[in-house]
Order: C-alpha cells, then structure tokens, then sequence
C-alpha cells in the first residue's frame, strides 16, 4: 500500500502543476515524533498517536492535564483519555507524564480504572515526572470562582484547575510538585499554608485535613511511578529508543501563540516539548500537525470562520443536508467537548490558522481528520486569507489582539463536495476526485504535504499516503 501510495502521490501532483513531495515524513520511522494539535483543539491527536505507538517505545505528554481529551477506539472499545498518554493501550510502551503536565490525583485513579476493567496492565508501564505539578481540588474550586468573577469575560475554562496550578508554578511559593509527595511531613506543611493563602484571595470553605489524608492515600499508589523524567526521557533517546511526544490543546490555545487571553495555561506547540521534557530541539527529528477536515472551537474566544446558522446552539435536531452548516459539522462530527460535554463551535477550514500553525511549530506533515464529515455536503470552503482594514494580511500574520482578530474579513474559496460516503476507503486512490482535490488544495495553502487522512472513528480508517 505504501508504495502504491507514493505512485499516487508523485501522479496527483505532477497532474495538478504542484511540487512532488520527496520527503513527506509519516511519523512512522522517526527517534521522536512529536503530534501536535494546528487548531483549537480537539483535532483527534489521541488517535493517530495511537497508530503511531504500535511502531514506538515511549509515549510522553508534554503539557496540560486532565482539560484535554483524547478519544481512541480499539475493536470498537472506546477510551476517553484525559490526564493518560494514549500509548497505555499498546503493552510494550512505557508512557511519561513530562515536566510539563499539570497532574491531578483523581483523574488518574478515574482513567486507570477502565484500564483494569478491560485487563490492560499499567502499573508498570506510566511514569510521572518528579518535576511536574500538582492540580488539587482546591485548584478546581479557585477555577471556578475565577470563572464566576469574570462574568461576561469569562474564558471558557474547563474548570479542572489548570490555570491556578500554573500561576501556582510561574509563582513558586506556592506551588506543589510531585516530588514532594516523597517528603510527606514537608508536604503536608506546605499544602496547608498553600490553601491558607488561596482562603485569603478567594475566601471559600476547605477541608483541608480530610484531603491532606484522602492525598496521602493517593501518594502511596502514585510514589513507585514517580521518576527523574527528564534523566528517563534523556537516557532513553541516548539508549536509541523511540519516543513520541504526544500534545494536549493545540497552537491556537498556546499561551504565547494562541488567541489571547482566550487560551490555555501551558506552551501547547514545538517549544512546549523542550520544556514539558526536557528534550533538546535538535532530537525532535519530525512533528505531525493534526487539523480536521473543517474547524471547532470549544467555549470563548475568537473564531474568523465560524458558522453561526439559523437554528444556533440550542440541541441537536435533524438537520437538512446543504443547509445550516454549522449544525451538520456538529451533528455528524458528533462535537461535543470529551472533557466538559460542552458543545463545540463549527466552522469552515481555516488555512490561515494551519499556515500560521505550521510555520510555528515546523510540521514534517499534516494528518487531516473527519473528512468525512463533509462527505454529504454540495459544496466545501476553505478560509484562504484574512484581510483588516482593506488590506490582505501576508502569510504567517496573525492578529495578536481580539479586537484585531475580531474585525478580520475571512477570504474564501469554494470547492464541490463529493457526496458520497469514503467511511470504507482505505487507500488514496479510494477516495473520490473531489475529495482528493480538497486534499490536494489544503497542501498547497499550507505548504505542508498530508501524510495521514481519517475517514471514520477507528484505528482502521486512517489513511496513509506517504513513508
């Protein structure tokens, strides 16, 4: 198939005028691969770092916590990952929880659980960095409080204490660290005059002896996985070991990079696998950027190709194919958030957002998701340029202000749809003309080649369509 694959390839783009790709790097044979989201999110990056991890040694998160959700299906076994690396479904991967990870006690007990149930052994085989931090529930409960007082600027917070533990961190007095969980008497010291000064700026009700206790039970279970994750994950590429760096949130919700304020709380892009780490640059060797077929958001913010139709948001009824397109998007793209059940914004592909992505976070190659989400649709539109005060903004420009990014005129192109199910195509040259258009055109705007494509839920509707 592979080699049918890049006949394929070299043919469609001599046809189109556009540039053979001679190496579009799959993830397949890289030391360390890193998957990262090119969105907002929720683009499917659990699924294709679980195709990967059947060929990798090491599955390791980087950043985030339990606010991201990753969906895997196994034999039509669905797992909702949140906190976990996806790599634990596959019994020869170690998996890391880096530096960089926000972790949260609950949320590993809630997802192991399922592990159990199903017989997969884990306890040897997840390992957490003595460096990352702790989400406590009085981090949630800070969470919301925030939430409540920001009214109608409110971010969208998923309220699993993401953005206390990481002002926590940047303030380091009054932070908790996984490490310390070892030197339990300094801890518990700690944690109180923690919550003391939290009382103090938030003045809530905390019991915080019965989770000092309920925490200490915790660390029991949770002290034979903690690790010098830096020195694990160093010493395992040295031992020629093969790692893939698996990202939570995406470009477009990096503290930095994304729509600001409207973002998350940790380095979501290329830069965020050094420091989640502790890998040096140089030892990434390929990255993968996942972007669906169209574009979601969850909660607030700015989203220049959103779709508001004329039914809004309210439930999810029967929809008419050709009309309300925002809906179709949510209803047969099944979006709805995985974290917080919350119902994700829809609209057109924004190439604008994946060439800015790109040029970020220097992608080797692009997986498109859901494609076949579009499948019953007449017409297709991909976002192409933005333009601010009569002017096309040039390529790789992004609006750093929402009141900039706000006022942005979207410039369209339209493409015919393909009406036709590809949920059982499971080659290029399956797929129907125009979705191979589609494909094609999302290379050229991007100027990144594509190297995977979803077609459906499981692991065996990814396509691959170049080594």
């Amino acid at each position: 198939m592979l080699a049918n694959a890049s006949v394929a390839r070299a043919a469609r783009a001599a046809a189109s005028g556009a540039r053979t790709m001679a190496t579009s790097v799959s993830g397949l044979n890289s030391r360390v691969c890193a998957v990262l989201g090119g969105q907002w999110g929720d683009e499917g990056k659990g699924k294709l770092a679980d195709v990967l991890a059947k060929n990798y040694d090491i599955v390791a998160r980087f950043n985030g916590g339990a606010n991201a959700g990753h969906t895997v299906v196994v034999n039509g076994k669905k797992f909702a990952f949140h906190l976990l690396p996806c790599g634990l479904i596959h019994p020869h991967t170690q998996n890391l929880l880096g530096n960089g990870v926000a972790v949260d006690l609950d949320a590993l007990d809630e997802e192991t659980a399922p592990l159990e149930s199903e017989g997969i052994e884990w306890r040897n085989r997840l390992f957490i960095s003595d460096r990352a931090h702790l989400v406590t529930s009085f981090h949630k409960i800070v969470d919301g409080l925030q939430e409540t007082r920001r009214a109608k600027g409110a971010i969208g917070t998923t309220k699993k204490g993401m953005g206390p533990c990481y002002t926590a961190k940047a303030a380091r007095s009054m932070a908790l660290r996984v490490g310390m969980l070892r030197h339990w008497d300094s801890f518990a010291t700690h944690f109180r005059n923690v919550v003391e000064d939290h009382q103090r700026l938030y003045d809530f009700e905390y019991e915080t002896e019965a989770e000092l206790e309920r925490i200490r039970e915790q660390a029991s279970r949770v002290n034979p996985m903690v690790v010098d994750g830096v020195h694990m994950i160093n010493k395992a590429y040295a031992d020629g070991r093969s790692i893939i760096t698996e990202g939570a949130n995406a470009l477009m919700l990096d503290l930095d990079f994304g729509t600001y304020p409207y973002v998350t709380s940790s380095s979501t892009g290329a830069g965020g696998i050094c420091t989640g780490l502790g890998l040096s640059p140089n030892k990434v060797e390929s990255s993968i950027g996942v972007m669906k077929a169209y574009t979601t958001r969850v909660g607030s913010g700015p989203f220049p190709t959103e779709l508001t139709d004329s039914r809004g948001g309210g439930d999810l009824p029967d929809f008419a194919p050709g009309t309300d397109i925002g809906l179709h998007l949510q209803t047969v793209g099944a979006e709805i958030g995985v974290t917080t059940g919350r119902k994700r914004r829809c609209g057109w592909l924004d190439a604008v957002v994946m060439r800015y992505s790109h040029m970020v976070n220097g992608y080797a190659s692009i997986n498109i998701t859901k494609l076949d989400v579009l499948d019953e649709l007449e017409e297709v539109r991909i976002g192409v340029a933005y333009s601010l005060d009569g002017q096309v903004l040039p390529p790789g420009m992004m609006p750093s202000t929402l009141e900039d990014l706000g006022r942005v005129e979207v410039q369209y192109e339209t493409m015919p749809g393909w009406q036709t199910s590809i949920a059982d195509c499971r080659s290029w040259d399956d797929l129907p003309a125009n979705a191979q258009a589609y494909i094609r055109r999302v290379e050229e705007l991007v100027g990144c080649p594509v190297s995977w494509v979803g077609v459906g839920p499981g692991r065996e509707a990814m396509l691959q369509l170049c080594d």
